[in-house]
């Protein structure tokens, strides 16, 4: 019966990699369901529960819906500037190398390697790397 249970999660994951792939949030998600999945119900529960979890991180971005009001807090306490933008603030498109101020976020949030922004009053997470927006917060 485990087996049957581990071959399972073996193709649901293999199935499921390229869409979890492509989704935002992948690393919150897969972090969170594989420690939820794990507590619940051992290996198969993270294996299951990391799929589950990574997509669900996928559909709502790289932070996770409970810690979005206390990012908003965070920015906002920052008092930071926002940056003027040309084009429309939108998953996808390319920040400039210059005049858009980059910050880090904090380790709290589970994102390491991505930066944040302020433009057009409008923060943003970006993929520093590419300098492209993944993922805007209203």
């Amino acid at each position: 019966m485990k087996s049957d249970l581990l071959k399972l999660g073996a193709v649901a994951l293999l199935l499921l990699a390229p869409i979890g792939a492509r989704a935002q949030g992948v690393v919150g998600g897969i972090t969170n369901g594989a420690e939820k999945g794990d507590a619940a119900a051992g290996p198969v529960g993270a294996v299951v529960g990391g799929i589950i979890g990574g997509v669900a991180g996928g559909i709502g971005g790289l932070l996770g819906i409970d810690q979005r009001p206390d990012f908003r807090d965070y920015v906002q306490r920052q008092h930071l500037p926002s940056d003027e933008y040309r084009a429309s603030v939108a998953v996808g498109n390319q920040l400039p190398e210059t005049g858009i101020h980059y910050y880090d976020l904090p380790p709290r949030y589970g994102v390491p390697g991505y930066r944040f922004a302020i433009v057009n009053d409008v923060t943003v997470l970006v993929d520093p790397r590419t300098r492209k927006i993944v993922e805007v917060e209203n």
